[in-house]
């Protein structure tokens, strides 16, 4: 069962509330050097590196790290039909969600003759990693690869680690789902290595660098995704997976406690909060907790993440705290039980994603809501936002004026280039001026 911690201030600050909810000890922090290490490595030597990687942390590489055509064929052929079907609803859902985020094209006169046109414009090339370890992630392929897509991204490499049980190639699930998406390009090759040889490339493997990384990973995959920011863009550090629940004693306990199960079945780190201002609620929702983490397939991995010190039930005396308790928080998922959810959520500040009312559990955002499922955890949903489209795309802006335009304003141009002691910028204008 979950601790329960009870809270009485009703004046909470940010800073107060933050420390209520420890995050995991799992920290990207801790590993940063050995993972800046790794990416050095395969900037220097390459596809040796990465084999060597692989036989270190993966058990070994494939003969080929880059997937062939006949390994594609072989996994389509072996797909479970009613996967299939799965996958092909959620690209489709996930194409309808992702192309509502591209911003239409603007333009702005400023004065007669005076234009300024903004368009949004994508990078021409996105290595997408897609994880391994404790299960397969087909869901995280189609989150990644059709963001990329709608932003009109026309090269992808997607890259995921070598899976023993399958030659050391990538999962067959993986390299089916990516082939139904048309994506070609994929590297058995997995953790800060692989996202280094996204961001330097690896010549010998005819893959060329990338200019933005995302998807997400272990925190070594996240640590190293720090280590080659500014080299390249990325959408975010990705840690250990969170939920954090507002309930109050109008919610279903036990659809509380099956959601809380469902993140903390990811990983022993995962984090499973509940904030409700209800102590015979919290009791109840413990209670089912126990049920059903006691009979759950991966309970002692459950039990591992509820008993940890990022998860927990806080009671607090009123609604307006529990908010207080999110914003400072800034969780991955954030349900909202309550019997004004719409209300609540409209008022939330810092979130990866909302689901609300009782009937929008976290596993939908997961797989076929049309939302996407890559979203900021740590509490860097504060400054950060969940993939989407427009995490490929640039705003770019077109300036044109007419020389009337520029005559009207030439004498203030000239007037800032003076006051900041570069009169060669006011030259440029009174040279078009004083022909």
């Amino acid at each position: 069962m979950l601790n329960i911690l009870s809270v009485t201030e009703t004046n909470l600050t940010a800073d107060e509330a933050r420390v209520l909810v420890p995050r995991s000890a799992l920290d990207p922090d801790t590993v940063f050097e050995a993972a800046r290490v790794l990416v050095d490595d395969v900037r220097r030597r390459g596809e040796t590196a990465l084999r060597e990687h692989a036989d270190r942390f993966d058990g070994g590489a494939p003969t080929s790290l880059r997937v062939q055509p006949a390994e594609f064929d072989a996994a389509l052929a072996t797909l479970d039909p009613s996967l299939r079907t799965a996958i092909d609803i959620a690209i489709d859902r996930v194409r309808r969600g992702s192309a509502a985020q591209v911003p239409a094209s603007q333009r702005t006169e400023i004065a007669p003759g005076a234009v300024i046109e903004q368009n949004w414009v994508p990078v021409e090339r996105v290595g997408l990693y897609v994880p391994g370890g404790k299960a397969v992630y087909p869901s995280s392929v189609i989150m990644n690869v059709v963001a990329a897509q709608a932003a009109g991204v026309e090269s992808i490499a997607l890259v995921s680690p070598p899976q023993r049980d399958h030659g050391g190639s990538v999962h067959p699930t993986i390299l089916a789902v990516a082939a139904i998406l048309g994506v070609d390009e994929v590297y058995a090759v997995g953790g800060a290595g692989a996202i280094g040889a996204l961001a330097y490339g690896v010549p010998e493997l005819g893959l060329r660098s990338v200019q933005v990384i995302t998807g997400p990973g272990n925190m070594f995959v996240a640590a190293a995704k720090r280590a080659v920011s500014g080299v390249v863009g990325i959408d975010s550090e990705a840690g250990p997976t969170e939920i954090m629940i507002i309930a109050d004693d109008s919610a279903d306990p036990d659809f509380v406690a099956a959601d809380l199960i469902s993140q903390a079945e990811h990983d022993e780190a995962a984090s499973a909060v509940l904030v409700t201002d209800s102590a015979d609620f919290a009791a109840a929702v413990n209670e089912r907790v126990a049920v059903r983490a006691a009979v759950a397939t991966h309970a002692q991995r459950v039990a591992a993440a509820l008993a940890g010190e990022q998860s927990r039930i806080i009671v607090v005396p009123n609604l307006d705290v529990a908010l207080v308790i999110s914003d400072a928080y800034g969780a991955e998922h954030l349900e909202i039980h309550t019997r004004n959810a719409a209300d609540l959520a409209a008022r939330v500040r810092h979130a990866g994603a909302i689901f609300v009312g009782s009937f929008t559990p976290v596993s939908l955002g997961d797989y076929l809501a049309g939302s996407n499922h890559v979203l900021p955890t740590h509490g860097h949903a504060r400054h950060a936002s969940a993939l989407g489209a427009y995490t490929f795309l640039r705003p770019r802006q077109t300036v044109t004026y007419s020389e009337s335009a520029l005559r009207e304003i030439g004498d203030a141009i000239v007037t800032f280039a003076r006051a900041e002691n570069l009169p060669a910028h006011g030259d440029a204008v009174t040279a078009r001026l004083n022909r």
